[in-house]
């Protein structure tokens, strides 16, 4: 669907046409059928339904992996395995979109593993480090 919206930048008006392609997903509608009865015991009101799984989080050792916040690629390392850190010390640099993040650790503790390597490319949610 296209979409026009009129904005206006340092006082000059724009009229900007989108396609929306993204939108709110929409679950589909089944409906069942009604079950026939074929004894004179009734159905149980309610059945288990099963749950999915929850997603599995990367772990390389022990320990609390720190996932990446974004993607991104890895331009410095700045502790090594058993090294003691300190909550939100920084432990590695990540550039996503020309800009330099931090990565610091979200608790105290030593570092039991790391996942990436310096150049990696890296998607968010990724393992980066581990900390026990």
């Amino acid at each position: 669907m296209l979409r026009k919206f009129k904005i206006t930048v340092d006082g000059t008006e724009y009229l900007v046409e989108m396609e929306e392609i993204g939108g709110a997903p929409v679950a589909p509608v089944i409906q069942q059928a009604a079950p026939v009865a074929t004894s004179s015991q009734p159905e149980p009101a309610s059945k288990t339904t099963q749950q999915p799984a929850p997603a599995a989080q990367p772990t390389t050792g022990a320990g609390d992996p720190i996932a990446a916040p974004m993607p991104g690629s890895i331009l410095k390392v700045l502790v090594k395995v058993g090294d003691e850190v300190q909550e939100n010390q920084p432990l590695l640099i990540l550039e996503a979109m020309k800009m330099e993040n931090e990565v610091v650790s979200n608790h105290a503790g030593k570092v039991t593993s790391i996942s990436v390597n310096v150049g990696e490319t890296v998607n968010a949610g990724d393992a980066l480090i581990t900390i026990q």
